[in-house]
């Protein structure tokens, strides 16, 4: 609702927003489950000036809350899940829902553009398990064995940023 009222003038605003899974090891897009892409993962890149981004991961326009919500529902229906011990419809995958703001501001004397682009991570990491207690074999082992993994390797990350270390392992995963 407020950024239909807040656009116009030289100030305007857009919201646009992202799903994502880490399943695996590869990144899948949930907003487009069935591009071919998500079989192989979709690959990370990096750009100096805006960071880190997923080539190929769908960007949606926003126009309200409501639209935000229910593109997280139909993201979440394409989540990887499945049934372990411990839980019935326990998550697979780290989960990552972006929400993108732009202002643009239009200086109207000399008509140059200024963006401000804030970004909003919403996570949801897969819980680490034990093999023994899940009952794990098979697939579903191997899903536990990376989901470990990609904690262990967030928890390095984090441990390195808090000491302030001079090297901080994020292609560690």
């Amino acid at each position: 609702v407020r950024i239909g009222k807040a656009a116009g003038g030289p100030t305007t605003f857009k919201v646009e927003a992202s799903m994502m899974e880490i399943y695996n090891e590869r990144v899948r897009d949930l907003f487009n489950p069935h591009n071919p892409k998500n079989d192989a993962g979709l690959k990370v890149r990096e750009n100096p000036k805006t960071g880190p981004y997923v080539d190929g991961l769908a960007l949606m326009p926003v126009r309200d809350y409501a639209h935000i919500d229910h593109l997280m529902e139909e993201g979440t229906k394409a989540r990887t899940v499945a049934s372990t011990q411990m839980n019935a419809t326990s998550s697979r995958a780290h989960t990552i829902f972006t929400i993108i703001l732009t202002q643009t501001t239009t200086n109207e004397s000399t008509m140059k553009v200024m963006d401000r682009v804030s970004k909003v991570n919403l996570v949801d990491l897969a819980g680490s398990e034990r093999a023994n207690s899940t009952g794990a074999s098979g697939d579903r082992l191997k899903e536990g064995a990376a989901i470990n993994k990609s904690l262990s390797a967030l928890g390095d990350c984090v441990q390195s940023l808090v000491s302030k270390s001079k090297h901080v392992p994020f292609r560690n995963s």
